[in-house]
Formats: C-alpha cells, sequence, structure tokens
C-alpha cells in the first residue's frame, strides 16, 4: 500500500510531496511525488520514523500511580503502551531500577522490579509498541547484581546503565542545593536533610571497594551476552573514561559540558531528555539539552519520564540543527536505534521496518498517527484507523 502526498524526513532530506510504499511491514519504495489510488493522502503532512526511545521511567507510574496504591500489572502496562503510541514511540525501553533504598524503594524491591520485567517481556505479542527493557543498575548495590544477572541471562534485559544517585556527584554533585530538596520534598528540617545526605555518601565510602568488583562483575555479564552499557550522569572527564573502560557505549544524560564533550571525543554516543531538550534547561540545574545540542554533543533525545514531549523538542531542535528537521529528527530515531544495535529501524529507508509517525508540525506539534510494521496502533480520529491495515 501507498502512503502518498506526505513531507516525508528520510535521513538525507526531506521530500516536500514524497510517498512511501509499504509491504509485508516493511518499507518497500519511497517516491518523490504522489501517487494515485494510495490507501492514506497525507495533504502535507509529515512522515516520520518511529521514535526509539532508550530511556523511559515511566512504567512504575503506571503500575503504582500512587504511592503503596498497586493497580494489576497487566493494566498498567497496557496504559503504558497506549501513552507511548500516542508519542509516536514504536520501539520503547522501559527504564526499570533494582534500588529498595531508593524513594520508591516499595516499588523497586529487586522482587517487584523483576516481575515487572517478566510481565512485560510476557505480554509483548499483545502489546502495540515494541517493548524492551532498560535495567537501572544502582552500583551501590551489589546485593542486585545476582537478580541482574539471571534476568541478563534468560534474555530479558536489553541496555543495562551503571547510576549512582549518591549524593556530592553525578545528578546530585550541587550538595547544598540536594540538601534543600530533600528536605522540601520530604518535609524535614535542615539539619535532618544534612543527616541523611551525610550517611549516604559515608555507605558509599565503606563500599567503595565493593562497587570496583561489583562494576567489573556487571561489564562483564553485558559484554558475555551482548547487552548495551551506558554509564549515567556523568560529571567528569575521569568518569567518562572509566565507563568507557567497562565498556560503556552510551553517556546517558551527561550533567557537564566537559563529561560530553569528553564522551564525544571517545566515542560514546550522549543521550538527554526530550522535556530537558523542550524546556530549555535540566529541571535539576545540570547540562541544557539545548545547550549541548547548539554545542554538537547531542546525540539522542530519551523520553526520560514524559514521552509526550519528543516530538516538540524534536521540532525545537530542528530550528538550530544545521540539517534542521533532519537532523534533530535523527535524534529520536536513527541515533539511538543504531546505538542500541537495531539495524532494521529508525529511518524512512527501504527495506526497514515500516514503524512511522504522521505528525502535524502546527505550533508544538502533533501526533496524529502511529504505525508500526505498516499497522495504525494509534490515531486521533483525523487519520482513519482502517487505512493501514
Amino acid at each position: 500500500m501507498w502512503l502518498s502526498d506526505f513531507r516525508v524526513v528520510t535521513p538525507d532530506g526531506v521530500l516536500d510531496h514524497g510517498s512511501v510504499r509499504i509491504e509485508a511491514g516493511r518499507i518497500a519504495e519511497i517516491a518523490a511525488t504522489p501517487v494515485p489510488d494510495a490507501a492514506l493522502f497525507g495533504d502535507g503532512l509529515l512522515l516520520l520514523p518511529g521514535f526509539v526511545d532508550m530511556h523511559g521511567d515511566m512504567i512504575e507510574r503506571e503500575v503504582e500511580p500512587r504511592p503503596n496504591v498497586r493497580m494489576p500489572m497487566e493494566l498498567g502496562l497496557r496504559d503504558l503502551d497506549r501513552r507511548l503510541a500516542v508519542a509516536g514511540v514504536t520501539t520503547a525501553y522501559a527504564a526499570l531500577s533494582f534500588n529498595p533504598a531508593s524513594a520508591y524503594g516499595h516499588i523497586r524491591h529487586f522482587d517487584n522490579t523483576s516481575a515487572i520485567i517478566r510481565t512485560l517481556k510476557a505480554m509483548g505479542t499483545v502489546l502495540k509498541v515494541d517493548h524492551r527493557v532498560h535495567a537501572r543498575f544502582e552500583i551501590t548495590f551489589p546485593d542486585a547484581l545476582r537478580v541482574v544477572e539471571g534476568l541478563i541471562a534468560e534474555g530479558s534485559v536489553d541496555l543495562v546503565s551503571l547510576t549512582d544517585h549518591t549524593p556530592g556527584q553525578g545528578q546530585y554533585r550541587d550538595l547544598e542545593a540536594h540538601v534543600a530538596r530533600i528536605a522540601r520534598d520530604k518535609g524535614l528540617s535542615q539539619a535532618e536533610a544534612e543527616d541523611e545526605v551525610s550517611r549516604r555518601i559515608a555507605s558509599r565510602r565503606s563500599t567503595a571497594g565493593d562497587m570496583t568488583a561489583t562494576l567489573r562483575a556487571i561489564s562483564d555479564i553485558c559484554a558475555a551476552h551482548g547487552v548495551a552499557l551506558a554509564s549515567h550522569d556523568d560529571d567528569t572527564v575521569a568518569k567518562v573514561a572509566l565507563m568507557q573502560a567497562l565498556g560503556a557505549s552510551i553517556s546517558e544524560f551527561p550533567v557537564t559540558v566537559e563529561a560530553a564533550t569528553e564522551a564525544r571525543a571517545r566515542g560514546l554516543a550522549t543521550a538527554m531528555g526530550a522535556p530537558n531538550a523542550l524546556r530549555g534547561k535540566s529541571y535539576s540545574g545540570n547540562l541544557s539539552a539545548r545547550d549541548a545540542h547548539g554545542l554538537g554533543l547531542l546525540d539522542i533525545l530519551a523520553s526520560d519520564y514524559h514521552p509526550s514531549a519528543i516530538l516538540p523538542a524534536v521540532l525545537e531542535l530542528a530550528k538550530a540543527d544545521p540539517q534542521g528537521l533532519v537532523g534533530a529528527t535523527r535524534l529520536a530515531t536513527m541515533n539511538p536505534a543504531r546505538a542500541l544495535g537495531l539495524s532494521d529501524r529508525g529511518a524512512i529507508a527501504g527495506g526497514l521496518l515500516a514503524d512511522l509517525v504522521i505528525a502535524d508540525d502546527t505550533g508544538i506539534g502533533h501526533v496524529r498517527a502511529t504505525l508500526r510494521h505498516g499497522a495504525m496502533i494509534y490515531s486521533d480520529g483525523s487519520v482513519p484507523l482502517g487505512c493501514a491495515a
């Protein structure tokens, strides 16, 4: 079937009145002009590759929308699936933590996280989006190593990121701001918040030797099973060097220009959040994704915690991208696909999967419809649901 008269965003340019033919779920042909008797006429709407989201934190809130208010897991995962399709995401890496000591410890307990992962994998045939698992491995909790190793061995993990949320470095390198945030969020006094932060720093120091062994172990496990490895919240040149030595190929959410520059120099793809790029600033006061893009240091846009921000962020960055919409689109499509080893998607090109987004770029942008393997998995009603079946 043909999709005709769209502004088709290809890796090489935008076809203002382009058409795409789909056969057996893949892109079979691309034309620079409209074609007659098409299944769908775009009338100038954008046709983009489906978004490949390497980091989405939403899954825990779908399963447990309020603290200790647990919904049936199937319901939460189905709702997440729909939310992603509405945002134009066709491949999603659910970011799940193994950190029972965090503020969300009741849902990030090892057993609970493992159950979510296995349920997500089991539901793969009934969900519309291609769901994959991004295991966020907190290096200060070596007990999680055994759990993550088992999940990797059974094929339930597709990406691992090495996280460290200890105050005084990474995302929380500004201790004064972090203490103030804890006091505000937890209703603590300044002294109580300072005591909590001090305890966490002391705990990290006491387990420094264990962390070194843990880092080596998780790195070896990922390498043995061909699982991509990412660093997280890189803040120094030294940390980037360490992460590369461990086998990381992606620097996720670098928090300083120095770290992002070093990551680029060492061949790591840099990933930052679409909400950050759209707003023009980090909510925690770290590196702005828009500034990183302006310096040529941004490779990948991830939903982070808000998938509907991806399209508006792409349109916003396109205003300043040297290649305009083509370059900005790559950040949410081709670049993450290549960084994650997905050679069958991420671009509108012959032979690739027909994972596509139909969008209006008026204002902040609007996803009109999403197709996966050529079948429509979402429409806002302005695009007939049956046209791409």
